[in-house]
């Protein structure tokens, strides 16, 4: 029930926020995630299967795949991406033989300089840390593109894991993604509703995560409550060699 009020909590701050980016997922037992922009894992605005997700991401990866031209083809066998925040730096490996949509269109925003100076903006003790959607002054960056919701692709939403956000529109995640602090099963898709795609892992960092999951909360910005109250800001995320 906690989970779900947590979830129904997420929603309620994206639809306060229409223009808002992407929502957090929806948080698990004992705690909840939402996202900000329209995109929370824990509630689905379409339900669909797993592994109806899967088949649906074989029909619209085509068309995917039509608009980010190979980009998965080119990338080395491991990616990682180093995140420096203002509490400290922690290190993401891409999956891109899981989520090759995802992470590509990831990159291109990495690439882009895109998440300099944005801010963790939701923070839920054990459950998640979400941001790369606001600034430090808590307005929302814009253009920004959508993306397929790849949640059907087998990985979980366990502790350490990094997704990406969404809106209740099950393809509704542009740019904001989020990093589980606990195994967070309510976001993973079943038979009857989207998931949030897991695009990544912590291979080094986590206890700089687990700080900025600790940090003091509150109203802030647009929000009503889970916003840390200092900015927890991302200076930059890079590439870095395997």
């Amino acid at each position: 029930m906690k989970q779900l009020l947590l979830v129904l909590g997420l929603l309620s701050a994206i639809a306060s926020q229409a223009t808002l980016a992407a929502d957090p997922p929806p948080a698990p037992a004992g705690s909840g995630v939402a996202s900000n922009s329209g995109a929370a894992p824990g509630s689905d605005a379409a339900p669909a299967a797993a592994s109806g997700a899967a088949k649906s991401a074989g029909d619209a990866g085509g068309a995917a795949k039509a608009a980010e031209p190979a980009a998965a083809k080119t990338m080395p066998s491991t990616v990682l991406v180093r995140v420096v925040t203002s509490m400290g730096n922690f290190t993401i490996e891409l999956l891109q033989e899981r989520a090759p949509l995802t992470v590509a269109h990831f990159l291109k925003y990495v690439d882009q300089g895109y998440y300099s100076g944005t801010i963790f903006h939701r923070v839920i003790p054990n459950f998640i840390i979400q941001g790369g959607g606001f600034d430090t002054e808590f307005k929302l960056k814009g253009n920004t593109t959508k993306i397929f919701n790849e949640s059907g692709n087998g990985m979980t939403n366990q502790r350490g894991t990094v997704g990406f956000a969404r809106p209740p529109e099950p393809h509704g995640g542009d740019v904001q993604f989020y990093v589980n602090l606990f195994d967070n099963a309510t976001l993973d898709p079943n038979q009857t509703r989207w998931g949030y795609a897991v695009f990544g892992k912590i291979v080094q960092g986590m206890d700089v995560v687990d700080r900025i999951g600790n940090v003091a909360t509150g109203a802030k910005g647009p929000f009503k409550e889970d916003a840390p109250l200092q900015p927890v800001v991302i200076e930059r995320i890079e590439r870095v060699n395997p």
